[in-house]
């Protein structure tokens, strides 16, 4: 590992963007038995983003794109604000497989972190080889690129923008991400990569039917500097209320840079969401993505659909707060968050 002297900062994602990356579902992934409701939820999701910025498209081959754009046409998306790429994928959470851009001396830079499936949970040849294919086509132009041989998973991350990193030990420290390096070790991995100063380590939260060994982006998110916004559950007959309560006190005990408590907004979780099988699907509203002037809210149908809606106007009180109904995502265990990958404004698309 090179240190080189530049200095790097890991954009917060409500700073400006370029646009926001989906990789389309298709036939070949487990959205197949569902594909029609799942391509409503991403027609839905490209018309918010396509009002505020541009959207680039990863479909799985010619075929496909010729599919897709026809789609989007057909929903009166403009042909200017989206941009076209063909690369093979397993699945769809541009989240975990896309690029993690960082700022180096203002500029920026594109890194290709390794993904291996949620530690070798399930298929990831092709996911693990979309950035490096992207980059290779040149999609994002002359942007400089490096291939970095550590597991990290854009959704176990998240950034203020200002040094500091929110992450879980359950999820960065799980043996099967990176065999054999230890915290102290990571860390290092982390600052030197991703520019960090100060990393928050959550010890404690999770929910019932997460399949990412728990990411941060379903429980806890920067909102701005001083505020987090965090999934809670009251109802004492939820198997959730045990870890997010503890988790939520842990929040409230971590201090900012210069010593100050954060404000926390409480985001309450919907009611119990079950598959088929009766397995419960892990409903978050912390999942929201936050774009040019609007942030977009996962909806599950749920009395707490209105709640996270005004919660997160609150907390962003100068940008639009869109819902999009997520009820066919959660079937995968995933959300509004998982699927996108933002694009920083120096990223032409």
């Amino acid at each position: 590992m090179t240190v080189t002297g530049a200095h790097r900062l890991l954009p917060a994602e409500w700073m400006p963007q370029s646009g926001i990356m989906l990789i389309w579902p298709h036939g070949h992934t487990d959205w197949n038995e569902d594909l029609a409701a799942v391509e409503a939820v991403y027609l839905q999701l490209a018309q918010g983003i396509t009002s505020y910025e541009k959207l680039l498209v990863v479909c799985h081959s010619d075929a496909h794109l010729q599919h897709v754009s026809g789609c989007l046409n057909e929903a009166g998306i403009s042909a200017h604000r989206v941009r076209y790429a063909v690369q093979p994928s397993n699945d769809t959470w541009a989240r975990d497989s896309g690029p993690i851009t960082v700022l180096e001396d203002g500029t920026a830079r594109l890194l290709d972190f390794r993904f291996n499936g949620w530690a070798g949970k399930f298929e990831h040849d092709l996911d693990d080889r979309i950035t490096a294919g992207l980059i290779a086509q040149g999609i994002f132009d002359n942007v400089p690129a490096e291939h970095v041989e550590l597991v990290l998973e854009g959704g176990s991350i998240d950034s203020d923008g200002a040094g500091t990193l929110l992450t879980t030990t359950s999820c960065l420290l799980h043996p099967d991400r990176n065999p054999g390096l230890s915290r102290d070790e990571l860390e290092i991995q982390l600052r030197h990569h991703l520019g960090v100063e100060h990393i928050l380590w959550l010890q404690h939260g999770s929910l019932a039917g997460d399949d990412t060994d728990g990411h941060i982006d379903m429980l806890a998110r920067f909102c701005d500097t001083g505020t987090l916004a965090c999934s809670v559950c009251e109802d004492p007959t939820d198997e959730n209320t045990p870890a997010l309560s503890t988790m939520r006190a842990e929040l409230a005990q971590l201090r900012q840079p210069d010593g100050q408590p954060y404000r926390l907004i409480d985001l309450p979780i919907p009611a119990p969401i079950y598959d088929e099988a009766g397995q419960r699907l892990p409903g978050s509203y912390a999942n929201f993505l936050i774009i040019n002037t609007a942030v977009l809210v996962p909806l599950y149908n749920d009395t707490n659909d209105a709640v996270a809606m005004a919660k997160l106007a609150d907390a962003f009180p100068d940008r639009e707060i869109i819902g999009i109904d997520c009820r066919p995502l959660i079937r995968q265990n995933g959300s509004l968050h998982c699927i996108t990958m933002q694009l920083p404004a120096s990223i032409p698309i």
